[in-house]
């Protein structure tokens, strides 16, 4: 075992102040890049080889099984084993499994791997006829009000207070069907995994014994990734406690991105106050990327409410220069930079260095399109779980099956390419985005089993499939061979030599969707989580339009204000409004040409899921306006317009009556009452008083 002294040799002055405080509560506020991860480790190390700690009483808990298994890993390099390093869910399930018989008198129920199926059921049972995607938003819905501690007779009146809604129904109907799950689980005798923490935290609070004999197994505790903490994650980390303070918490305010999934970066923040004496220790040393981005990075934060709790200090020195640059429109921008990575990698760059990350992944259609006709191989994060992918699940079955009738001298590459070849893999990538992602899935599994021939060149392949087991089991999906196209959540906790974040502009950095703002706040710190992603390289885009010869009204992103030049934030609008499409005699949508039959998608002349790229200053003055007008009137505000026609409105700004009278909604009588003040606003002038009419804007 290391000498705990050597230990300390290799970490920088913050690091070695967490590694030696081991007494007492301590918060650890660490930076993008600082190295948090080897300072807990070695903390922990340290704790081991001093005497301090005993390794089978330590926890040391983490948000995903890729990073406790990679804690375990750092940590038996120095030669300590025996810490248990495991996620919030699998302490909870380990604990819930070992107390629920003697507790609750017979054994755990089974575990629903997914909401959906019941979630069509409970539908069902109200008479609604729900898609997929609403089905999967009420599973998201019900899992933050799981995590927040929300029970289903508080639901509608609290997530009114939080502003919460998805398509299904308002939130009393939300409220319902969350009652109706909850009724069917205990039907089905079945838990889902929220009730694993639910699970937990009842046989702690309830039986003394237990939380007893927890308290005696686990002396330390380590929280890593404390701003996602939630609620009932809180709770259960207290019951571990009891009237204790040995935790040690890390996690960094400026990377709080999952509040819409339950997480508050309050636990974090006010950590003092819960525990008095805490010894707070900033980690503000960035070590993955050059000065240059991480100027930018401190700038887009610089503009947070309040400012931020760490400052970056880059430690590699200079870089190239970060590339901010607006193009005409997306196609121009998906074009522009399928050709600066082609030049990378002509260059000598390896296309799995290189990431391109967006706020949502059907950003980057276009850019998979880009990059299948140039013919470079990329693969997408996030979509699917690796080891979920149906070509993956199939490919490990048949390898399975294989290995019954495999002679033994059968090498792992060989076994491998007989069964992709099987599901019709060629050694050159096919044609077609679709075809071109099972091919990377099945060329990522056939690189992976050259590798292993490798570096275990005599084990056969059963040897792999137990390395795939394995690799599943700690969600640790094969490096990818391409480019990654990522989102910018799905891309936390990973790094690239050289990043690339497109379509960068208002309405979608921050988010707009269906009339309704994303927490600018928490969308400026999910830009800055992707800039610092980028450890050599990094370049900032924007479109003006969406597609070729459309309206430019796009700006760039607020976010980047103090970055771009201010000649790049004026919006020009000289194509006018786009016209609305016809397909087969009705409306299509103008992004992605599918038939509208919704009425609301037909005034908005674009399917609700597809971006709106509409005027923010236009909608508000219009909101405002309508708001006063709806008082003057003593009308409900939707029989001035609709949300949709204000929308609809604030994305085509009409310059005269005959465009106004293109807009779905407005009818000659409203054009007669309301049009002078409606073009007036789009035009942009400022709110008139209410029940007056502005002038006519100038046209021409």
């Amino acid at each position: 075992m290391t000498d705990a002294e050597e230990l300390l040799d290799g970490l920088d002055p913050e690091q070695r102040d967490v590694a030696l405080a081991l007494d007492g509560p301590v918060r650890v506020l660490a930076g993008a890049g600082t190295g948090k991860t080897r300072a807990i480790t070695y903390r922990v190390a340290y704790g081991v080889v001093s005497g301090a700690m005993t390794p089978p009483e330590v926890l040391a808990v983490t948000f995903t099984t890729r990073a406790a298994g990679e804690l375990r890993t750092r940590l038996a390099r120095l030669g300590v084993h025996g810490v248990q390093a495991r996620t919030f869910h699998s302490a909870a399930l380990r604990q819930a499994r070992y107390f629920w018989p003697r507790v609750a008198g017979g054994e755990l129920p089974s575990i629903t791997g997914s909401k959906v199926p019941l979630l069509r059921q409970v539908a069902q049972r109200h008479g609604l006829r729900a898609e997929l995607p609403e089905l999967r938003d009420l599973a998201g819905e019900i899992e933050w009000a799981k995590v927040s501690n929300v029970v289903p007779e508080a639901y509608a009146q609290l997530a009114r207070a939080a502003s919460r809604e998805i398509d299904l129904g308002d939130a009393d109907e939300v409220g319902r069907l969350y009652d109706g799950y909850e009724q069917l689980k205990r039907e089905r005798q079945t838990i889902d995994l929220e009730d694993v923490l639910l699970c937990a935290a009842s046989v702690l609070d309830g039986d003394e014994r237990a939380a007893a004999e927890i308290r005696r197994q686990y002396r330390w505790f380590v929280v890593d990734e404390f701003q996602d903490v939630s609620p009932l994650q809180h709770r259960l980390l207290e019951l571990w406690l009891g009237d204790r303070d040995d935790v040690c918490v890390v996690g960094d305010p400026a990377q709080t991105i999952y509040t819409f999934a339950g997480a508050s970066d309050r636990f974090l923040l006010d950590f003092p106050r819960k525990f008095s004496g805490c010894s707070t220790i900033a980690l503000t040393r960035n070590y993955r990327s050059t000065t240059q981005v991480i100027d930018v990075a401190n700038v887009v934060l610089a503009g947070q409410p309040g400012g931020s709790a760490i400052q970056l200090r880059a430690q590699r020195g200079d870089g190239d220069t970060v590339s901010l640059v607006g193009y005409p429109d997306e196609e121009a921008e998906a074009g522009a930079v399928a050709t600066a990575i082609a030049d990378a990698i002509a260059g000598g760059a390896d296309p799995a260095d290189i990431a391109v990350l967006a706020r949502i992944n059907a950003q980057l259609r276009p850019l998979a399109d880009e990059l299948d006709e140039r013919g470079i191989a990329f693969t997408e994060r996030g979509s699917a779980d690796f080891f979920r992918r149906p070509e993956i699940r199939k490919a490990i079955t048949l390898l399975r099956a294989s290995l019954r009738s495999s002679q033994p001298a059968t090498s792992v590459v060989d076994a491998v390419r007989d069964v992709v070849t099987a599901l019709d893999w060629t050694p050159q990538p096919p044609q077609g985005v679709e075809k071109r992602r099972v091919w990377e899935s099945l060329q990522a599994l056939l690189s992976d089993a050259e590798r292993y021939g490798r570096d275990h060149p005599d084990d056969g392949p059963p040897g792999f499939v137990a390395h795939l087991e394995a690799r599943a089991a700690a969600e640790e999906a094969p490096a990818p061979e391409g480019v990654t196209l990522a989102s910018l959540h799905a891309a936390k906790g990973l790094e690239w030599p050289r990043v690339h974040l497109i379509g960068v502009h208002e309405g979608t950095m921050p988010l707009v969707y269906r009339d309704v703002l994303s927490d600018p706040a928490e969308e400026r710190r999910l830009l800055y989580v992707g800039i610092t992603r980028a450890r050599d390289a990094l370049s900032i885009s924007w479109a003006s339009a969406r597609t070729p010869g459309s309206r430019s009204s796009r700006l760039p992103s607020r976010f980047l204000d103090g970055l771009v030049d201010e000649s790049a934030r004026r919006s020009d609008r000289s194509a006018g409004p786009r016209k609305r499409r016809k397909r087969g005699g009705l409306t299509a949508c103008r992004v992605c040409d599918r038939r509208l039959t919704d009425a609301q998608e037909r005034k908005l002349g674009r399917c609700l899921t597809c971006e709106s790229d509409y005027d923010e200053a236009v909608h508000d003055r219009l909101r405002e306006w309508r708001r006063e007008q709806a008082a003057t009137e003593n009308l409900p505000a939707y029989c001035v317009f609709t949300d949709a026609t204000m929308l609809a409105l604030a994305e085509s700004l009409p310059t005269d009556e005959g465009q106004l009278a293109g807009v779905p909604g407005i009818g000659p009588a409203k054009i007669g009452k309301y049009g002078p003040t409606i073009l007036a606003l789009c035009a942009g002038s400022s709110l008139p008083d209410a029940g007056q009419q502005a002038p006519p804007a100038a046209v021409g």
